[in-house]
């Protein structure tokens, strides 16, 4: 299997790619496009967090311990007094950090269900769940992160797939086939559960028509596909009669800097059905 640094390297080189293109067709403001980007960051060392001892697993339940007993506080902040509110806030970190983890990683199993497809549509669809419901962005926004981190999450699977292949003695390991897989028929009820859990996160995702549509647009793919090289010299300077063929439109009340053309949040802060 490829390691930490390899994971999160050609992560960050894939979601850079992608940031590149959705910058270049002004699809998203960008603040929403680093932390889209982040995602997909995020899901190139995500499948690793069935590694008991790993920087993924350790920083992926220390994230959620912060996020959770902040929110605890926040919720509780008018109810109770200083030293409950501590308590509590103490209480769901160390529950979050270190309880959950160790439960986690009970039933866990390295190269188990969260190496496979399965465990990556269910991280893309709870990506954009917590996107549109928890941080009160765009439906657009909130799909795309999701796609963002699926794709980094494919490309582990597919970097540890590489990585079971010795080229110089021409041998394929042991472990060649356990990471990219549909789901994972040595634990039928592991399987069984990430598909159920996979169905209920789907039933609450946000709208689809804003992604699907903006990724079908003619539009968007025949403005990149102007883009993708210079007009004139690469990396030179070009005159005004040869500029580059604008993508998405311009906000006049921001110096002319593009904002996307999906909004920044979604106005009002979403429900959860």
């Amino acid at each position: 299997m490829a390691n930490f640094t390899t994971h999160i390297a050609v992560g960050t080189v894939v979601s850079g790619a992608l940031a590149t293109l959705t910058l270049a067709a002004d699809v998203i403001a960008p603040e929403n496009l680093i932390a889209v980007t982040m995602a997909g960051v995020l899901g190139s060392v995500l499948p690793d967090i069935d590694l008991k001892d790993s920087r993924p697993s350790k920083a992926m339940f220390s994230g959620l311990g912060i996020f959770f007993s902040f929110a605890v506080l926040f919720s509780f902040a008018t109810k109770f007094s200083i030293a409950e509110l501590w308590i509590l806030w103490l209480g769901t970190l160390v529950l979050f950090r270190y309880g959950l983890h160790a439960a986690f990683h009970h039933l866990a199993i390295h190269r188990g269900i969260w190496h496979s497809i399965l465990a990556a549509l269910f991280s893309a669809g709870a990506t954009a769940v917590v996107f549109y419901y928890v941080l009160g962005r765009h439906e657009g926004v909130a799909w795309l992160a999701g796609a963002f981190l699926f794709l980094g999450f494919i490309t582990h699977l597919i970097l540890d797939e590489l990585y079971s292949v010795d080229v110089m003695d021409t041998r394929v390991k042991a472990s060649f086939g356990t990471a990219l897989k549909l789901f994972d028929r040595r634990y039928p009820y592991a399987s069984l559960g990430m598909l159920a859990a996979t169905i209920a996160v789907l039933s609450i995702t946000p709208p689809t028509k804003t992604f699907t549509e903006g990724m079908a647009s003619r539009n968007l793919w025949a403005g990149l596909n102007e883009r993708f090289l210079p007009q004139d010299k690469w990396f030179g300077i070009l005159d005004r009669h040869s500029g580059l063929a604008k993508v998405g439109t311009a906000d006049p009340q921001n110096g002319g800097v593009t904002t996307g053309s999906i909004p920044a949040n979604g106005g009002t802060a979403p429900t959860a059905p």
